[in-house]
């Protein structure tokens, strides 16, 4: 929270509760720009890349660099093409190979590109709810960043791959109101548009105030179903209302007035609706502040996000923290590990 309170009090303003949205063309939509830093090869070569990975897998000492050269100048589809290769050629799969010859985080780093992303999701799902404790973080990062259409693929591929309904697994593995929000983001019925209503927007933030402890008990329900339900263009308008009928944010109220997994679920669903890349931003942040490195986190953030908005996660890095993503990289990390990483952000 702490990093996004300058965040908050920079963007929500009382006096912009009463400006009007611009307005919202749906004609000729143009075709989204392009921010992630993982872009097709232009002389891709399926055959030709799959020779060069055996040959650098079989070489005396492995080629780490060849590997890594390979892994982070394809995307995401043209390394599906070089699997499919490699493994009528070599007869093993890619990731056996890979298995067999890298270790530690770099092994994490090159078997997480070989993924297909929803099955990348699936599997992280499945490391956060498998085993003693479940975390937490990674369930609301996942279900709190991805559309309707990637939840409902997510799902699939859980049941597909594990055997169990995500679902039940979330029911099994989380408890009370975090289940029922956990829960209202895997039913995938969040407005993705992007017009705003004002008058819904004005009367949800009557709601929540309402429901946000001015009474003798927050109501929770009704911010899970306001926060799952509402395209993030409709929730930062909501909040902006919301900022013009309390004396708090929404985020400092429920900071307030909620404790635990359903405080930190629901604050993160709220960043995610003003920036979600700032939010990431945060997070990457977090993983390496301090003694130590949450290998995991940096890894899961910047594979999933390597072709959607790791460029503006990167501009909000500089813009929150005075300093480059890349840098503090090389501050933490050391090896073909650190130049994988440093490779899935682009060109620097």
């Amino acid at each position: 929270m702490s990093m996004f309170k300058k965040f908050f009090k920079n963007i929500i303003h009382k006096k912009d509760a009463d400006k009007e949205p611009e307005p919202v063309k749906e004609k000729e939509k143009p075709k989204p720009k392009y921010y992630g830093t993982v872009t097709p090869h232009p002389d891709f070569d399926a055959s030709k890349d799959a020779s060069v990975l055996r040959s650098a897998i079989q070489s005396k000492g492995v080629d780490e660099d060849v590997i890594v050269a390979v892994l982070v100048k394809r995307n995401n589809e043209q390394r599906q093409k070089i699997k499919a290769v490699y493994e009528a050629s070599a007869g093993k799969k890619l990731e056996q190979s890979l298995k067999s010859v890298l270790r530690s985080h770099l092994e994490d780093v090159s078997l997480a590109l070989l993924m297909l992303p929803a099955h990348y999701d699936a599997h992280l799902l499945r490391n956060a709810t498998k085993g003693l404790g479940t975390d937490e973080d990674v369930l609301v990062e996942i279900l709190a960043t991805r559309s309707n259409k990637q939840i409902e693929q997510i799902k699939s591929v859980f049941k597909e791959e594990y055997k169990e309904e995500l679902e039940q697994v979330i029911k099994d593995e989380t408890s009370g109101d975090f289940t029922e929000a956990l829960l209202a983001m895997l039913s995938a019925k969040k407005d993705e548009g992007h017009s705003v209503d004002l008058d819904l927007a004005q009367k949800d933030a009557k709601i929540l105030f309402e429901a946000s402890g001015h009474s003798d008990k927050i109501n929770v329900s009704t911010f899970i179903e306001i926060l799952t339900t509402r395209s993030s263009p409709q929730l930062k308008r909501t909040f902006q209302h919301y900022a013009s009928v309390s004396d708090t944010s929404l985020p400092k109220a429920l900071e307030l007035q909620l404790k635990g997994d359903i405080e930190d679920c629901l604050i993160d669903i709220v960043k995610c609706a003003w920036n979600t890349p700032a939010f990431f931003a945060e997070k990457l942040h977090n993983s390496m502040k301090g003694h130590g490195t949450r290998d995991n986190t940096l890894i899961r953030i910047l594979v999933s996000r390597s072709e959607v908005d790791l460029k503006k996660i990167i501009e909000e890095y500089r813009a929150m923290f005075g300093r480059r993503l890349q840098e503090d990289i090389q501050q933490d990390t050391k090896g073909d590990y650190q130049q994988i990483l440093l490779g899935l952000c682009g060109p620097h």
